[in-house]
């Protein structure tokens, strides 16, 4: 890609951005593991924050100056979905909406307008997108985003993340990531579950036969390692699920955790409960689920670390690793 100097931009602050991914987000549970990732192997990450800093840009800075030099931006942003603490108000609708949608529509435009786009654009989203069954099969080539609130949110996100066609071609590739539940040691839903089912307290959610489609932390951001590093790939979507994901379901997560603690976990939450908690929105994100595959994810090269619950459970709940 050819470099034009931005004047917007001073040369040392070029400089520090050229062969550096932008990530929104990246204070976050993903974004941390995946800024530390990315310095691993020699990028300089900065993250896009409201609050300035070092090896951070503002929104300000983005709005008066535009998009800095770079060679990827990964957005991560979004409001907790499933926050136990915010009753689901419209309000909150709107606040839930709004953090996918306009961050990603403002990302993308300032990548449509940069003189210098970045090599990929990186959405990352879920496999909400698709209608929750418990019997049919989705890949990244399966419709969707029309069964309930979550789904059409996927949608309308992804919308958002378009680019303009520069002789019948994106300017910058586009990557939609739809991630399943993210298992991790330090965030995510995997430590709220411990401590009950250390207790013995620990069991299905509802009826236990939903699909569940998860994936670790390692692996995510690996996935998305390797969008960012790709300089001939395809871009369109990846389902980022383990491979298990396909038969996986609450039942057999609740069995793997309960090995893997070595504790009992014969008590369950029923769906009245979780509906009284969330509300039936939110609910049937916990009581539904989608058998998802990662079809594409695998034929583009990518190897998974941890393909089944076992591995990740075990390799999550050793402190030594």
């Amino acid at each position: 890609m050819a470099f034009y100097p931005d004047p917007n931009y001073d040369l040392m602050t070029i400089r520090s951005f050229l062969c550096a991914p932008l990530i929104r987000g990246g204070s976050g549970f993903i974004g941390q593991s995946l800024a530390q990732l990315l310095k691993k192997r020699g990028h300089k990450v900065t993250i896009i924050s409201r609050h300035p800093g070092e090896h951070r840009i503002t929104w300000t800075d983005i709005s008066k100056k535009g998009l800095p030099p770079c060679d990827s931006v990964v957005n991560l942003a979004g409001e907790n979905v499933l926050n136990p603490l915010r009753r689901w108000t419209e309000q909150f609708k709107l606040e839930v909406t709004a953090s996918r949608i306009e961050t990603t529509r403002t990302l993308a435009q300032a990548i449509g307008q940069s003189q210098n786009p970045p090599r990929s654009w990186v959405v990352v989203t879920g496999v909400g997108y698709y209608p929750p069954s418990q019997t049919q099969q989705y890949s990244e080539y399966s419709p969707g985003g029309e069964a309930d609130f979550l789904s059409r949110l996927v949608r309308d996100w992804e919308a958002a993340a378009q680019l303009p066609l520069q002789d019948g071609k994106p300017i910058t590739q586009l990557v939609k990531v739809r991630s399943g539940v993210v298992l991790g040691r330090n965030g995510g839903a995997l430590p709220a579950m411990l401590w009950p089912f250390r207790l013995c307290l620990g069991g299905t959610v509802g009826s236990g036969n939903q699909p569940f489609p998860w994936i670790h932390i390692e692996d995510l951001c690996r996935l998305l390692v390797q969008t960012v590093e790709q300089e001939d790939g395809d871009g369109g979507i990846l389902n980022a699920v383990s491979p298990s994901s396909i038969t996986d379901t609450n039942a057999d997560f609740t069995r793997a955790l309960s090995r893997s603690l070595g504790r009992p976990a014969l008590l369950f939450t029923p769906a009245f409960a979780v509906k009284l908690l969330l509300g039936n929105d939110r609910a049937s994100m916990l009581l539904e689920g989608q058998k998802v595959s990662p079809q594409r994810t695998l034929q583009s090269g990518f190897s998974f670390l941890y393909p089944d619950l076992d591995s990740a459970l075990t390799q999550l709940l050793n402190s030594n690793q």
